[in-house]
């Protein structure tokens, strides 16, 4: 599972309010609508700009808040191939997983916005092409990597008639 994109970087302590403004609560039913404001009140260009593939750089706790199940999707449904953050909401990371998007803990310090990214799921490591960096990340356990591949827990669950856990 090789994932190659650009970053957009965010600090700590990014809300799943910054992710989902409660504004648009009324597009909770249509979450592609809702998608065009993906962290909108953390970057108001960054629905406008991500392209399928980039990536979602970030500090501390991402996805602090409420357990907002869309806010993950939209992030995924906005084309982002994955989140890059030194640690995450707990909820947010299990919701992250359960709809099929990626959330890799690492360190993102020397990450910059624009940076081109190289990330492999399997092996665990994280490559800044723009700065020929590489570094390990936290490997995610063989569950949560089938569950990504198949899209998501729902799908994962149609698949194997039940939760696969051996793997």
């Amino acid at each position: 599972m090789i994932r190659k994109g650009r970053a957009f970087k965010f600090g700590d302590d990014v809300s799943t309010d910054a992710i989902a403004p409660g504004r648009y609560f009324h597009l909770r039913s249509n979450l592609p609508e809702l998608a065009k404001h993906v962290l909108e009140d953390a970057d108001p260009q960054f629905a406008s700009q991500v392209r399928p593939g980039d990536f979602v750089v970030a500090g501390r706790n991402f996805g602090l808040g409420s357990s907002r199940e869309h806010a993950p999707t939209i992030i995924k449904l906005a084309g982002v191939s994955a989140v890059l953050a030194e640690s995450f909401a707990r909820i947010f990371f299990r919701n992250a997983i359960n709809v099929g998007l990626p959330a890799v803990i690492c360190d993102t310090g020397s990450i910059q916005a624009g940076d081109e990214l190289e990330l492999d799921l399997e092996a665990g490591e994280l490559v800044n092409v723009t700065r020929g960096e590489r570094q390990r990340v936290t490997p995610l356990p063989p569950v949560m990597l089938a569950i990504l591949e198949d899209g998501g827990l729902l799908e994962h669950i149609k698949k194997h008639g039940g939760l696969k856990l051996e793997v």
